[in-house]
């Protein structure tokens, strides 16, 4: 197959860099690749002289414009490459295979090629796994992927429309088992309402969160597939409960939380007749001798391989101020390798929302990681929500350049105010409504274009100014949205 990559003269060394021999460069004169035109790229053909029949042109992914006609006349295929020349060694490997698009630039519609092949990969492997241990169908431990487990704090003592609505945004993120949280002045009546409401929402394991004997008793009478947790303070009590049921149970060392202590609770455990063990090595906060706990995961891992493990994931981004998509992935990187099998968090603080969509996504890259034996990076799924992979080009500073400076005029427009909010999902933890509040309409929209737009079209805006400013704050709203943030109208974040 014969291809041209077009593109400007700054880019013109990365791009043959990258296109080495597996396609010819043609460079338009221009310095910006992305403000290539259909007159400028015939002309570009022309003065070169390119006599070669091409089967495929490809444009910078960033090129807008039609190049039907240029096509036509050249009687070739011109599609949109990818948005930065470092990818145009990977796009050109599908170019044979993939019909690449004259909207979406190849990078992006391979992403999407390489996402359902990675998610396709994830699923056949975790229908193939081997585990020792399943909750009503969710194989923990062995060669499965990690499971993300989410702590609704205060379960029990929540009215049943609230504990609904947690339930189903912990759903929607991708927990794999829901627990259900008591605290010191939960009753006995609440634990099994609150069981039997979760088991009529959901078919996934759900957890009853108490080392309480009489509430571990009510939990599991009322259905409960997973006890947290026993140790020798409860053991005696409710172990045999647990064991009579043959529900799984979570065991952890007593105070002090050294190793010997939770082999010697597990023993107890068996001794009981328990024998869908999970072990809780616990894991330590940053801070607070978290290496030391990390390695007593690795020890007991290696001497029993069998047992799933219980990683605390919660107890470090809860314990600090630092942002989670990171923190988390790290964490699921560290547990994959000391033989993790739950991942918990409780999502409790709002800097920790939405740990567990990352502790779900971090654990799914570990399990590629796994299958093809590789870092993890280049997967077809990531975490990258604010940071590039990949920078594009820095455009030179123009040789004549007016200093911008913000105006000192004020004036109200005479169209009216408008008051911008925003309205979260709380389900999805992402995403929801911009709305635009003007005396005359309100509206609401998932973006800051289709809001604006909707604006200047009811005649809403007069001014430059002031629709400029609302640019702004829709953007900003949008921004908020996305991120799961806090939005206030003039607020700087």
């Amino acid at each position: 197959m014969e291809i041209l990559i077009a593109t400007g003269r700054l880019a013109e060394n990365t791009v043959r860099k990258a296109a080495g021999e597996k396609a010819d460069v043609l460079v338009a004169d221009i310095d910006i690749a992305a403000f290539i035109t259909p007159k400028k790229l015939t002309r570009a053909f022309e003065e070169a002289g390119l006599s070669k029949k091409y089967d495929l042109i490809l444009l910078p992914g960033l090129v807008p414009g039609d190049f039907s006609k240029v096509s036509d006349e050249l009687d070739c295929k011109i599609r949109l490459g990818p948005k930065h020349a470092y990818d145009l060694g990977f796009v050109l490997r599908f170019a044979e295979e993939v019909e690449f698009s004259v909207k979406v630039p190849a990078c992006e519609l391979l992403a999407d090629v390489r996402k359902e092949e990675a998610l396709e990969l994830i699923r056949v492997a975790e229908e193939e796994a081997v585990s020792p241990l399943s909750l009503r169908g969710v194989k923990l431990g062995g060669n499965s992927r990690m499971k993300v487990m989410g702590e609704i704090v205060g379960a029990a003592e929540l009215n049943p429309a609230d504990l609904e609505i947690k339930i189903e945004a912990f759903i929607a993120r991708g927990a794999d088992i829901i627990d259900l949280g008591a605290t010191l002045n939960t009753l006995p009546g609440q634990v099994r309402s609150t069981v039997f409401l979760a088991k009529s929402l959901i078919d996934i394991p759900i957890s009853i969160d108490t080392l309480d004997p009489e509430l571990i008793k009510e939990g599991i009478e009322a259905g409960a597939d997973l006890v947290l947790s026993l140790n020798s303070t409860n053991m005696e009590t409710a172990g045999s409960v647990v064991a009579k049921a043959g529900v799984a149970a979570v065991i952890i060392p007593d105070e002090g939380n050294s190793l010997e202590s939770l082999v010697n609770n597990i023993e107890s455990a068996r001794r009981l007749g328990i024998e869908r063990i999970i072990a809780d090595p616990v894991l330590d906060p940053v801070g607070h001798n978290i290496m030391e706990s990390i390695v007593r995961y690795h020890e007991f891992h290696r001497r029993y391989p069998d047992i799933p493990l219980f990683f605390g994931a919660g107890n470090v981004t809860e314990l600090m101020d630092v942002d989670t998509i990171g923190v988390n992935a790290t964490l699921c990187g560290i547990g994959a390798e000391t033989g993790a099998s739950i991942l918990f968090t409780p999502e409790y603080s709002d800097k920790a929302q939405g740990s567990i969509g990352e502790l779900k996504k971090a654990s799914e890259m570990m399990q590629l990681c796994r299958i093809r034996e590789s870092s993890p990076k280049d997967l077809g799924i990531d975490l990258l929500f604010i940071k590039e992979k990949r920078r594009r080009p820095d455009s030179p500073l123009p040789e004549k350049v007016i200093t911008a400076r913000a105006s000192k005029n004020w004036r109200q427009d005479p169209a009216g105010p408008v008051r911008v909010r925003i309205v979260p999902d709380k389900i999805n933890g992402n995403g929801g409504l911009i709305v635009a509040e003007h005396e005359k309409a309100a509206i609401s929209g998932e973006s800051a274009r289709e809001v604006m737009d909707t604006l200047i079209e009811l005649e809403l805006v007069s001014r430059l100014d002031h629709a400029a400013y609302l640019g702004r704050e829709l953007e900003k709203a949008e921004l908020a949205l996305r991120f799961n943030r806090s939005y206030a109208q003039d607020d700087i974040f």
